[in-house]
């Protein structure tokens, strides 16, 4: 008798990443002269989607890309990574999503999204999918598809008694109640006070401690908040706990905080602890960090983690 393996759904997003780096940011007006000009897998969705598969879970994605060149680079590593595409629709007479992200000498980056096909994973889209969210025991949303998609996501999820992780990234208007099945709500220190404003209660300081405090006192039964290079905090029904995170000489941080998310959900589903699995992917992005780009900087299971 073989076990089941736990299964992972994401409904979210997929872009090509157009990569320029850059010694430093231009200011307004400025013209910078940059190298690189690579066309790479991305997109929020996508990223986690692939982090997660890499740590060794069942992974199905739903979402779409258009019928333009950029499909095929955005859906590359989705797919040599073994995340199961049967419900990417290719949608006709669409563009596929498109991040514009400007990399740092010293790692950090801009970004600029076009949306695309992206767009079109609304309520209808999603709820013609639902036989994919009906086989999971989690799953993963983020900010870049419609909030119409997002609450249908969220009720088809908790109707079949699946878990909802939720990085609001980017912090979009959403419905409150969908949003607060989040289990957890993983956000950055800027998102968490947004997240708050949405959810009309005050933001008090940006203290992180204070910041998952008012977020559990909304309703949610844990959250993440990262904190970048000073790692995360993980706040639930067992306390309120501090994640460290390696130290690392960061070469891109583009993606590092998709790696977490796609690594925190896959220990979750592997039965960890929410504190365990923050640990965990702690490593993972810090390791995401150490190469260019999104998904072609994430570990695998073989790979030794800082």
């Amino acid at each position: 008798m073989t076990t089941k393996q736990p299964h992972c759904v994401v409904v979210g997003s997929i872009n090509a990443d157009l990569m320029i780096s850059v010694e430093r940011h231009p200011t307004p007006g400025e013209t910078l002269i940059g190298s690189g000009g690579e066309v790479l897998a991305g997109g929020k969705g996508a990223n986690q989607a692939v982090a997660a598969a890499r740590q060794g879970v069942s992974v199905s994605f739903v979402g779409a890309v258009g019928d333009d060149a950029y499909a095929g680079p955005a859906m590359e590593l989705l797919e040599a990574s073994g995340v199961d595409l049967s419900h990417v629709e290719h949608l006709k007479s669409t563009t596929t999503g498109l991040a514009v992200i400007e990399v740092a000498a010293d790692g950090e980056n801009t970004i600029v999204v076009v949306p695309g096909a992206n767009a079109r994973v609304d309520a209808e889209f999603v709820q013609q999918h639902a036989q994919a969210i009906h086989k999971a025991d989690l799953v993963l949303l983020q900010g870049e598809i419609p909030a119409a998609g997002f609450q249908k996501a969220v009720e088809l999820a908790r109707a079949v008694g699946a878990r909802v992780v939720v990085n609001l990234a980017p912090v979009v208007d959403v419905d409150k109640q969908a949003l607060l099945q989040a289990d957890p709500l993983v956000v950055n220190e800027h998102e968490a006070g947004l997240a708050l404003r949405q959810l009309g209660a005050q933001t008090p300081s940006d203290e992180p401690e204070e910041l998952v405090e008012c977020l559990r006192a909304e309703g949610f039964a844990a959250v993440v908040l990262t904190l970048g290079a000073r790692g995360a905090i993980v706040a639930d029904a067992e306390g309120t706990t501090p994640i460290p995170t390696p130290q690392i000489k960061a070469v891109d941080t583009t993606g590092a905080g998709d790696a977490f998310t796609g690594a925190l959900v896959a220990k979750l589903l592997q039965g960890a602890t929410l504190s365990d699995a923050a640990h965990h992917a702690a490593r993972v992005g810090a390791f995401a960090a150490l190469g260019r780009g999104a998904q072609p900087s994430y570990p695998d299971l073989k790979a030794q983690l800082p």
